[in-house]
Order: structure tokens, then sequence, then C-alpha cells
């Protein structure tokens, strides 16, 4: 199977240079990225559910993969829900669609952000992951912005193997995350 570009980019370039950086002695030890985890939430799902297939629709587009609909898990009155309603939409993606969606998002995404600065360095966890929050899909050119109906925003959270923030901040970095400075 051939590796994507991006993969090559990992392995050629961000191991060495994390390996030399951070005094990796085994090659398993270096930070890796493990899987990206799309996620999206529609307050307006619980009263129409044309929106949340919109809304995979659009996810399957820009991910590659079909997602799965994420349900209520209880019931909340204040906001009119009830438990078993669908509520959101959430793809896992692994290996080459990863990568693929890694070059899309930094390469062709990002930059067509208005306004765009750079990404936080803030949204990290503690535990070596990183979570981006973008507020609308049309900025990935599988969107046609003219047949949008709901504009919606989603959580993209980059899941490493790294053990510290400094070690994902890095890795992503090296992967061409644009961060603030």
């Amino acid at each position: 199977m051939a590796r994507s570009e991006y993969e090559e980019r990992y392995i050629n370039d961000c191991a060495p240079a994390l390996s030399k950086q951070f005094g990796y002695k085994n090659k398993l030890d270096i930070p890796r990225l493990q899987k990206i985890v799309i996620n999206t939430s529609l307050k307006e799902a619980a009263q129409d559910s044309k929106v949340m297939d919109v809304a995979a629709k659009d996810i399957a587009a820009i991910a590659g993969q079909k997602p799965i609909i994420t349900k209520a898990k209880k019931a909340i009155s204040n906001f009119k829900l009830r438990a078993g309603q669908p509520i959101g939409c959430c793809v896992t993606l692994r290996r080459k669609r990863m990568y693929e969606f890694m070059n899309k998002l930094v390469n062709v995404a990002l930059p067509r952000v208005r306004d765009f600065r750079g990404v936080s360095v803030k949204s990290f966890d503690g535990s070596g992951n990183y979570t981006l929050g973008l507020t609308e899909q049309i900025i990935f050119p599988e969107i046609n912005p003219d047949k949008v109906a709901k504009v919606f925003g989603m959580n993209i959270s980059f899941v490493t193997t790294s053990k510290t923030d400094d070690e994902c901040k890095e890795l992503l970095k090296l992967m061409g995350m644009p961060f603030r400075r």
C-alpha cells in the first residue's frame, strides 16, 4: 500500500527531528498521530431530523468516511431533549485517511478562514492531545457554499502518542500546523 505525502513527511522529516530534539533512543517512543476525531453537534437536530442528515452528509464529504450519529444519553427538559434523540455526528479517521485529512486541513481549509492568524496554542489537554474548533464547515473545498442550508461548527481532535503537550505541539508544528506566535 502506497503511503500518503504526509505520512512520508512524518517518517522522513518529523520523526528524526523529534528523536533528535527529545533524545528518544527507541523508535517506538517517538510521538506520532494516532487518530483524528471530527465531531459536531446541532441543537436544531432535536426539533428537525433533516438538519442532522445534512450535517452528516457534509461531515462525510469532508472526512471521506461515513460518520456515526450520536444520540442524547439522557433527557434534558430545558433543552427540549429526549434520551436517544440524535444530536450530533462523529467520525474517527486513522491511517491514510487521517494523513489525507491533515494535509487538506493544513494546506487548504485553514488558509481559507477569514482573518486567519494561526491556531491557538492553548487547546492542549495536558496528555499530549490537541483540539481545534472551527466555526463553519464551508472552509473545506468539498462543501459548496451556495448549497449550504445550515452553517455549523465542528471540533477536530488530534490524538497522539506523545506524553506531554510540548511533544504534541512540536509534532503538530513539524507536520505543518500553523500555531499562533
